[in-house]
């Protein structure tokens, strides 16, 4: 059974595992150019398979000149590998350096651009990949209570839900004081300061409570998981589940999703709340409208529709963030930069996936007369 070939660093040196081969080159080639130059040793004792296009990865890491002088390093490799390598050391030796290519800064400019239209489409496509699986894993485990992992999902819930209350709770306070502020402000001026009530009850009820819950959800929830889950990766304990004849989607991933769905709409109602208590509160300070005339505004002129539009989203955000950071988590390679950028990558992924559906959502709502 073949290894795809990576890079372990150990004690000071650098070990490779598993096939270097032309089949594995990309992810070989990105886990090199993560590599710092001039490496004090090499450890190639767990290296299985090896072709050209793995000796040319060898070459970039360590140097042709190093190459070439692998009988004195790695006398204990066979003599057929250490020939190979000592023929694409010398290749890349003599082989004339590169030219730089003039600067075109517009086609730099429309490939750059194409690039990153590419990246972001694999991105979705293995989205939707990722989404289908775990839909599938739950339709299959749901009819088999023996499977579900109910401490796992409780003590998510605690992490992804309790103890982001008081930062949800703060966070949305804090904007709707500062929201009541700026309408009360511009609608002073039209002798209408009484309707701030009315714009911090539909901007918290519809809007706001949910997208900000969502965004800290994403800035919070979903790095945790990439970083959770890019560890286990890292230290291979991924593979040691899957030995153990355990599926990490049932074990790691259904758990995280299903707890943040059920987590989410708790953080939503507490923000809508929270809002709508900052903008009381500045509404008494500030504009003397007392807390039972708030509260019959509210009654009088905000229907009920607009608070289960606002809650309705918070399911779907909370399925789509808790999937973008599992997901970046099993795309770690194994370094700990490769976990840092990854969780990176799962922080924006999950704001830009919020304020895409929420967007989407308001047009439909809107069409819809909702």
């Amino acid at each position: 059974m073949t290894q795809p070939g990576h890079i372990s660093p150990s004690d000071g040196h650098l070990r490779l595992v598993g096939d270097w081969t032309l089949a594995h080159f990309s992810r070989l080639r990105n886990e090199v150019e993560q590599q710092t130059k001039n490496h004090p040793a090499l450890d190639l004792s767990q290296l299985d398979a090896l072709d050209t296009a793995g000796a040319a990865l060898l070459a970039k890491l360590i140097g042709a000149e190093r190459l070439a002088a692998i009988d004195d390093w790695a006398p204990e490799l066979p003599a057929e590998r250490r020939a190979l390598l000592r023929t694409v050391a010398d290749a890349m030796a003599q082989s004339a350096p590169p030219q730089p290519r003039p600067a075109q800064p517009v086609k730099d400019f429309l490939a750059e651009t194409g690039r990153r239209v590419e990246t972001l489409w694999h991105q979705q496509r293995q989205l939707l990949g990722f989404m289908g699986l775990a839909l599938a894993t739950l339709a299959a485990g749901i009819w088999r209570p023996r499977r579900w992992r109910l401490t796992s999902l409780v003590a998510q819930i605690h992490q992804t839900g309790l103890n982001a209350l008081p930062i949800v709770a703060l966070l949305t306070f804090l904007v709707g004081a500062v929201m009541a502020f700026l309408g009360a402000t511009v609608l002073r001026d039209f002798g209408a300061t009484i309707y701030t009530v009315n714009l911090v009850a539909f901007a918290f009820l519809r809007e706001f409570g949910v997208l900000l819950a969502a965004i800290l959800v994403a800035g919070r929830t979903a790095s945790a998981f990439t970083a959770q889950l890019g560890a286990m990766k890292a230290h291979e304990e991924l593979d040691a589940i899957r030995v153990q004849g355990l599926d990490p989607m049932e074990l790691l991933v259904l758990p995280r999703v299903l707890a943040t769905m059920v987590t989410m709409p708790i953080l939503t109602f507490v923000g809508m709340v929270c809002g709508l208590i900052g903008g009381a509160l500045v509404c008494l300070l500030a504009l003397d409208i007392s807390l039972t005339q708030f509260l019959a505004i509210l009654q009088r002129d905000i229907p009920l529709k607009h608070f289960l539009i606002g809650l309705s989203k918070a399911p779907l955000f909370a399925f789509v963030v808790a999937l973008i950071g599992c997901q970046e988590g099993f795309k770690v390679s194994g370094s700990a930069q490769s976990v840092g950028e990854h969780t990176t990558s799962s922080v924006v992924q999950s704001i830009f996936m919020v304020i895409l559906l929420d967007a989407a959502a308001a047009l439909f709502f809107m069409e819809m007369g909702w």
